[in-house]
């Protein structure tokens, strides 16, 4: 199977996802944009892109590259991302249906590549392990959004909302 449709079935697998926790979903048009999806997680608009890891056959363990590729009929550029890209990423492992969930900061903070210890042989969690199904993550980070966005009113002037100056339902003292 090429590498663009194993992107694919990703994006699918992480469209698949998103709608069963409720989410709205959104698929930009072209390749041109350094995000796959778009999620409306309760009016928060939240980038994700979407990567495939594969299996590294004698560690047993799972690569993903963590770099933009572009490319044209004779190229293959490679670009690190930048912490403006997108919000998280999705590392989709196919063979086990498990995604990774990981802020763009602890995405972008690798080298070139990111491995994944999937491995039941091991003593002690790796420290991937936090990342691992944790959809929670981005739940959390668009809660923080939407509360994190205020508008400034003076105390005693109405709101953008309308409501009453906290005394205008009182009778007033004579």
């Amino acid at each position: 199977m090429e590498t663009k449709q194993k992107g694919d079935i990703a994006e699918q697998a992480a469209i698949v996802a998103a709608m069963k926790l409720g989410w709205g979903v959104s698929h930009p048009l072209g390749d041109r944009l350094p995000y796959d999806l778009i999620f409306d997680v309760q009016g928060t608009l939240v980038k994700a892109q979407v990567k495939s890891a594969w299996l590294h056959r004698p560690t047993q363990n799972y690569v993903v590259d963590n770099r933009r590729t572009k490319t044209n009929r004779r190229i293959m550029l490679r670009e690190a991302y930048s912490p403006n890209d997108f919000d998280f990423a999705l590392i989709f492992l196919e063979e086990i249906n498990i995604f990774y969930v990981l802020p763009v900061h602890d995405f972008i903070k690798y080298g070139s590549a990111i491995t994944i210890v999937e491995s039941v042989k091991r003593q002690r969690k790796p420290q991937s392990a936090k990342f691992r199904n944790a959809w929670n993550l981005i739940s959390q980070w668009a809660a923080h959004e939407e509360t994190h966005v205020a508008i400034s009113a003076k105390f005693g002037e109405p709101s953008h909302h309308g409501n009453p100056e906290p005394s205008s339902g009182l009778p007033e003292k004579v």
